[in-house]
């Protein structure tokens, strides 16, 4: 099982970035998928999360309205648009799978400054 993830940047804020998590090893329609992130200093957080099948979608309140996860079942790739950030999304992002087993990616820098 493989998780990289991409799409980390430098953005001004109320700017919007796409993170990408391109998944190996197993598909991801069948797991459950999330991002979390942890900014600098601080415990790690969960950010969002997409279930397996119909893909029920659920966010942290610190992002509700401004992130949206989805997965690209023929890409097999859960993805993260967000939107509206702010310098508290500064954070590194991680793509996570259940399958149950936990699999962590290695996770890429956000950084939200003018």
């Amino acid at each position: 099982v493989q998780l990289v993830e991409s799409g980390g940047g430098l953005v001004q804020p109320g700017g919007s970035l796409r993170l990408s998590c391109a998944a190996s090893g197993f598909t991801v329609s069948s797991a459950l998928m999330s991002w979390h992130r942890q900014a600098a200093g601080k415990e790690r957080e969960w950010v969002a999360i997409i279930a397996r099948g119909i893909g029920i979608t659920n966010y942290a309140d610190s992002v509700k309205g401004r992130f949206t996860i989805s997965r690209d079942n023929a890409k097999n790739t859960v993805y993260l648009q967000m939107s509206s950030l702010k310098p508290e999304d500064t954070a590194v992002y991680y793509c996570t799978a259940s399958t149950p087993d936990t699999y962590w990616g290695q996770g890429t820098q956000v950084t939200v400054s003018s």
